[in-house]
């Protein structure tokens, strides 16, 4: 398998390692050394426990891999001085992962953030 696959194969594993559990330090740095998307996964984790992250595409070149995917959580922690509201919420988001020796080492995230206030509080008209 060349690496462009490896490391393709290697993000499925991640996320669907992931998705629906409780997310530790421990198991995100088991795959993962970029500080920054560990604090952002336990970030979300507090407010959005158990979240379920689904691929809905996922492409990979050299040591890059993209994927978009569909984020589904309940909202149970206080998030932008939105207090819980127990709501069940979708978005998608892109983020794009460096990876190195079989860790993520870099990586970008692109969130709906507009749709999931909207879902939360309601914040765009509707026609």
């Amino acid at each position: 398998m060349d690496q462009q696959k490896k490391n393709k194969q290697f993000i499925i594993e991640y996320i669907t390692a992931m998705s629906g559990q409780v997310k530790t330090r421990e198991l995100l740095e088991k795959y993962n050394d970029d500080e920054g998307l560990i604090g952002n996964i336990l970030f979300k984790e507090n407010i959005f426990p158990r979240y379920e992250a689904t691929i809905l595409e996922i492409v990979a070149e050299g040591d890059r891999v993209v994927v978009l995917a569909k984020f589904k959580g309940i909202h149970k922690g206080e998030w932008l001085g939105i207090a819980p509201t127990h709501k069940e919420v979708t978005y998608t988001f892109a983020v794009g992962y460096e990876v190195r020796n079989n860790k993520i080492a870099h990586s970008w995230l692109v969130a709906d953030n507009l749709s999931l206030v909207d879902q939360l509080k309601g914040v765009l008209q509707k026609p």
